[in-house]
């Protein structure tokens, strides 16, 4: 007889869920710290107090209402880090609009598959990032913008799409300047949005996230008050967040990791959000911390690396840093000893979680052993309960086994948006949100990944599904079959590789033909590092491919076994 317990664990606390909408919990710390720093966009030399940051909330707000944007109507947002992200954030979830987060990264394929699957009204937009230009892709997407008023569009590409809010100051055909658009809030009374707040329930849904799907297309999760509302407290909480601490968020803030644990971690308590530049760059990182005395940082093991290598990190000063959060992937021993003496961040945390919860489920704690912060990702957070189960039977496996972990509670997003098939295969009937992720419980609570029953590939913190990527080289007229799956890679933690079946008697395809091919459609982490050319998959008797015999083959075919 065994004296082991089960994998299952609940989070116990004290402090009680938050029971509000975002936009009542927003006024009530804003009344409360007016004059506190609360948004700090270093790259567009924007400051906030909570009082300043409220009236420009309010105003957005009161403008969305003017343009028609009812409760329960989607909002794209598709920008990189910048105050209007944060202003849009906040004004939506005060008239009960839903937000869409669109990845910046997205091009064509992506943006219009979004905005369909989410039935998006309007759309906020920056004029460009990187080596996308948004205005651009929208005229060839929709060039009916050109010939329409705005807020007026009716487009046969986005049929539901109505209207453009571009954050460029230049005015384009068919769309409406930011400037313009939040002026058109001097159209709506305070007590007319006070009116619009009050209908609001908190279990009412607040924003789509699009995470990457195996069966080929995003699924949107859609996520209420509650679920993100809590657990960006929560976050913050085991961080021991106050009104004084000030946190530099260079992750995007289109990810949980963002908008949840970034915006609604500091909004709830009072402390000041820090954008150091429209993407990640290490020195804006390091100027940020030294110069706006941050307490607190955030980012996946790739940036924490990135800064402490940076050739003028002994220039700036860390010493203010006491927390943060390490996610997206296991952080190895030898990066945790040194954000806990170079960076200062002696309470740095691990979080492990998804986009249908929140994001968080565990968490490690501040004090928790220096062994637990690098092998696990830590215990069930406050109000959630873990269990790991036996795929095959769906029971619960001992501690110390080898099983999928699952959660529940207020964190579980409400469904996948006109998606009920993906969510019945995705949420049991108990509650339980399966994680697709192989995980062992100590006896102590600790979880341990260990691995993941879908075939996701993690690359530098972005989860990237092959079904994704392998339903659109499907298109390429000279492929036959196609696999995709992860390889080794020392800086991103994995990289892609597919292995391409050509049509018998086709026309001579290289790799940078495949490559081109996928320019511009799907997002940059998505295009394979690797191709191979085949004439068959490794596959199981009864026909089914192997894709650990593929990477397997890869790592040695490539010379990766040093890159593990």
């Amino acid at each position: 007889m065994t004296n082991k317990q089960p994998s299952y664990t609940s989070g116990i606390s004290t402090t009680p869920l938050i029971g509000m909408t975002i936009g009542d919990k927003f006024d009530e710390i804003a009344a409360r710290y007016p004059d506190n720093d609360a948004l700090i966009v270093r790259h567009q030399g924007l400051r906030y107090t909570y009082a300043e940051l409220k009236e420009a909330v309010d105003q957005a707000a009161r403008a969305f209402l003017a343009v028609g944007v009812k409760r329960g109507q989607r909002v794209g947002m598709w920008s990189p880090n910048c105050a209007q992200w944060t202003i849009t954030q906040f004004a939506t979830a005060k008239i009960g609009a839903i937000l869409v987060n669109i990845n910046p990264a997205y091009r064509l394929h992506e943006l219009e598959y979004a905005m369909n699957q989410s039935e998006a009204a309007y759309l906020v937009t920056a004029d460009s990032f990187k080596s996308s230009n948004y205005t651009e892709m929208l005229y060839e997407l929709a060039p009916e913008l050109k010939d329409c008023a705005p807020g007026e569009l009716n487009s046969g590409a986005l049929p539901n799409l109505k209207g453009v809010i571009n954050l460029a100051d230049t005015r384009y055909d068919g769309m409406m300047r930011w400037d313009d658009f939040v002026a058109r809030g001097s159209e709506v009374t305070a007590d007319q949005l006070a009116d619009a707040q009050a209908e609001l329930q908190f279990d009412d849904p607040i924003n789509i996230q699009y995470t990457s799907g195996t069966t080929g297309f995003p699924k949107g999760a859609a996520l209420s008050h509650h679920n993100i509302l809590n657990n960006g407290f929560f976050v913050a909480e085991s961080m021991n967040f106050t009104d004084q601490d000030r946190l530099v968020i260079p992750v995007p803030l289109y990810h949980c990791f963002g908008m949840v644990m970034g915006n609604l971690g500091c909004v709830t308590h009072g402390a000041t959000m820090i954008y150091p530049g429209e993407g990640f760059e290490p020195q804006s990182v390091l100027e940020a911390v030294a110069e706006e005395r941050a307490t607190a940082l955030y980012g996946v093991p790739t940036m924490f690396i990135a800064e402490m290598e940076h050739p003028g990190f002994e220039e700036y000063d860390v010493s203010t840093l006491r927390t943060g959060i390490m996610a997206g992937s296991i952080c190895p021993a030898e990066v945790m000893k040194a954000v806990n003496s170079k960076l200062n961040m002696k309470e740095v945390q691990i979080a492990y979680g998804m986009t249908e919860t929140s994001p968080v489920s565990t968490q490690t704690a501040a004090d928790d052993p220096f062994e637990k912060r690098v092998t696990t990702v830590g215990r069930t957070q406050p109000h959630l309960e873990t269990k790991i189960v036996d795929p095959a039977t769906g029971g619960v496996v001992l501690r110390g086994e080898v099983g999928e972990l699952c959660t529940r509670g207020y964190s579980v997003m409400l469904k996948y948006w006109n998606n009920p098939e993906a969510t019945a295969g995705s949420i049991d009937e108990a509650g339980w949100m399966h994680t697709g992720d192989l995980a062992t419980m100590d006896e102590e609570g600790y979880i341990q990944i260990v691995g993941r029953i879908k075939d996701m590939v993690i690359r530098g913190g972005e989860n990237v599904y092959p079904k994704e990527i392998e339903e659109f080289l499907y298109t390429h007229p000279s492929i036959s079959d196609v696999q995709v799956t992860g390889v080794p890679d020392k800086k991103f933690g994995e990289e892609l590789i597919a292995w391409v079946k050509l049509v018998p008697g086709t026309d001579e395809v290289t790799e940078d033909d495949l490559r081109a091919f996928c320019k511009g459609q799907i997002t940059h982490f998505k295009i394979p590092r690797y191709f191979k050319f085949v004439d068959e998959f490794p596959m199981t008797v009864t026909g089914k491919i192997q894709k650990f015999k593929m990477r397997e083959i890869s790592i040695k075919e490539l010379g990766l076994e040093s890159e593990k």
